[in-house]
């Protein structure tokens, strides 16, 4: 079942090219916004499952083409990012050490968003594709063999970075900086999510492009760390990581499409008013140069230009 909010907030059931409003389906769920409907829904899902099916067969197809798709997870509480988390195609000799860092939950947007570059002195401003775990179930010190069976779905991520900045918490947690959707695919419709093809477009151009099977830590034992740290909640998102070597820098007018098989495809645009740019060039055809990301070329903060 593909799970998502549409124009003011209605929920709806993905059906090929359709969506069928099933809000009535679950105005019983408590909440108080759509943040809490969805993650309340997530939390007690096998009692409402039957009936969402049922009335997504039965209700009237809108097409999605004539609706604006919301992001379907407008406030998780928790977005836990794994941090170098990929073997990089085999040029890493060896995992990394396990590590994450959170995200904030305001800096979400959904598909058709805009990412809106901060006026910040950055060495340039990149956005990582990845696929993202929505947490089904509570999860605290879950061991890895039991960690699926906390996973409620799988969504698109994209992980915008402002590099360069002197602490991480700034260049992570912007505004914008966390571009989720289009939907919530459920667990069940994945058979294996470590091998699910992860692509992005640049104005039409492949950037990046990998797949789940070079995680470094697989899904489960990244479910088992994090939840050794802190408890994880449903509707809570962890974004599983980035193949590096197709990063690129994210300036204004671009947009950003996201593909992760089985999944779907999020859609973004990217605007920055200080009209600033850089080289086109991916950190794969930038190796062994310096830096290792592309400068910045005009604009505020470039080399030898303050205006």
């Amino acid at each position: 079942m593909k799970l998502a909010f549409f124009n003011d907030y209605r929920l709806g059931v993905v059906r090929g090219d359709a969506i069928v409003d099933v809000s009535a389906e679950v105005a019983d769920v408590p909440h108080t916004g759509p943040h809490n409907l969805i993650s309340n829904l997530i939390g007690d899902f096998a009692r409402y499952r039957t009936r969402l099916e049922a009335a997504a067969a039965r209700g009237a197809a809108i097409p999605l083409a004539t609706v604006t798709l919301r992001p379907p997870l407008p406030r998780p509480g928790n977005i836990i990012c794994m941090a170098v988390n990929y073997m990089e195609d085999g040029t890493r000799t060896e995992p990394a050490a396990i590590n994450a860092f959170n995200k904030a939950s305001t800096a979400v947007i959904g598909p058709g968003g805009t990412m809106v570059l901060p006026d910040l002195a950055a060495t340039i401003f990149e956005g990582e594709a990845e696929l993202a775990v929505v947490i089904g179930k509570t999860a605290t010190n879950v061991k890895a063999a039991d960690a699926m069976a906390h996973v409620f779905g799988y969504t698109c991520f994209i992980d915008g970075s402002a590099r360069g900045v002197p602490a991480f918490y700034q260049m992570k947690s912007r505004e914008t900086f966390a571009p989720i959707g289009p939907w919530i695919v459920t667990a069940d419709e994945i058979a294996d999510p470590q091998k699910l093809q992860v692509r992005l477009w640049n104005n039409g151009e492949l950037k990046q492009n990998f797949n789940t099977d070079d995680m470094a830590h697989k899904i489960a034992r990244c479910i088992e760390w994090v939840s050794s740290v802190h408890t994880l909640l449903p509707g809570d998102i962890l974004a599983t990581g980035t193949n590096h070597r197709g990063l690129h820098a994210f300036q204004d007018g671009d947009r950003i499409e996201l593909e992760v098989e089985q999944v779907g495809k999020l859609s973004i645009t990217v605007r920055d008013d200080l009209k600033r740019s850089w080289g086109r060039d991916t950190r794969l055809e930038r190796h062994g140069m310096k830096p290792e990301t592309s400068p910045q070329l005009t604009g505020k903060y470039a080399p030898g230009n303050q205006g």
